[in-house]
């Protein structure tokens, strides 16, 4: 086994978290370890509704993210669905739940229930907004949170959202950050913690160069107005001329010479700090790149130093010598799984354990 994988050996998290964010960071505690218990209602998680169905009728993605789980089911608009939760979490070192703010409380389960009979219990409660603030209770998804956030803007005319979602997946990773932070700090004094996380905040932290430049020029950035978005004829998607496209990634100056020449284009070189968005430029470098196909772009740039990339489909992606060679998408009896993106010690982490469900739960 990997040591990744008993990174956590001995800590208990429950999970009453639905969909993605909290189950999604749940996960990556089982991957390291935790033993989590997935707490449900009697009728199950409400993301077993969701996406394609495997073999014998099993929700992928349901599977997919609960993997290495125990699944129980409690009815906690009862007193014995409640107690038996009080009971689990009596020993447990994490608790995520996903509902709004208030509900827990409302229930007789919320963090100050909880950590009166458990006081080193980290509780981490995710929801859309936060719990302050004047859109606590409203509803929201991965493209409001980052059509709020200033990220969908600039990103596209018209604004696009993005697969996969950015929101809900960041959520879990800082979720995780934090939890495993509390763990230490508890380590120290022995006390908990409550870990209040909105979804619609996570794409400020990772907007921290646009929010650098906005608090220093007042510019508020705008579609085509960086490198990042489509701007620069150097970091661009391109077609090629048999319907494929590629990723030119070239932003150092050296890498951007490699790619220049490479293209026989060497007058392209000192045209790179040309005023954004670099128009006249993105279209010489489409008209080349649009001659070859991607098997011409593939020869000519091999030995290159250019960070350029096919844009590959999924199937082709997994299928790459890269992707093969770091072993982080494994295939089993349930199906493919997408694993933790670490190797640690020179190994990397295990195929996932099917999830088990607690048949003597209510």
């Amino acid at each position: 086994m990997s040591r990744f994988n008993r990174f956590l050996n001995g800590i208990k998290a429950v999970d009453v978290s639905f969909y993605i964010p909290g189950p999604m960071a749940s996960l990556q505690l089982a991957d390291m370890g935790a033993d989590v218990i997935k707490v449900e209602p009697p009728w199950g998680d409400d993301m077993r509704a969701l996406g394609p169905r495997g073999a014998g009728g099993k929700p992928l993605f349901y599977e997919a993210l609960n993997a290495g789980k125990t699944v129980m089911r409690l009815d906690l608009k009862t007193e014995e669905g409640r107690n038996s939760l009080l009971a689990l979490t009596d020993d447990a070192d994490i608790f995520i739940e996903g509902f709004r703010p208030g509900v827990m409380d409302r229930l007789g389960l919320g963090t100050a229930a909880l950590r009166q009979r458990n006081p080193g219990l980290i509780t981490c409660s995710i929801s859309g907004h936060g719990a302050q603030g004047p859109l606590a209770q409203s509803a929201g998804h991965d493209g409001n949170y980052l059509a709020g956030a200033g990220v969908l803007h600039r990103n596209g005319v018209p604004p696009r959202f993005f697969d996969p979602p950015i929101a809900d997946l960041s959520g879990s990773l800082f979720a995780v950050i934090a939890i495993l932070g509390a763990l230490q700090s508890r380590a120290r004094d022995s006390q908990g913690c409550h870990i209040d996380l909105g979804l619609a905040d996570v794409a400020m932290p990772l907007q921290l160069f646009e929010i650098a430049a906005l608090g220093a020029t007042g510019k508020v950035p705008q579609p085509n107005s960086t490198y990042l978005n489509g701007g620069a004829a150097y970091y661009q998607i391109y077609a090629t001329g048999d319907g494929r496209h590629v990723m030119v990634g070239a932003v150092e100056a050296k890498f951007w010479q490699a790619f220049s020449e490479a293209a026989g284009h060497p007058e392209w070189i000192e045209r790179q700090d040309e005023a954004l968005p670099q128009l006249a430029l993105i279209a010489d470098v489409a008209k080349c790149l649009g001659t070859m196909t991607l098997a011409d772009f593939q020869e000519r740039f091999a030995s290159g130093d250019c960070c350029v990339t096919p844009v590959l489909d999924l199937a082709e992606a997994i299928a790459s010598p890269h992707h093969t060679a770091r072993g982080l998408v494994a295939r089993t009896e349930a199906g493919l799984q997408s694993l933790f993106p670490a190797w640690i010690d020179g190994m990397p982490p295990l195929a996932r354990e099917p999830l088990r469900e607690d048949l003597n739960a209510l």
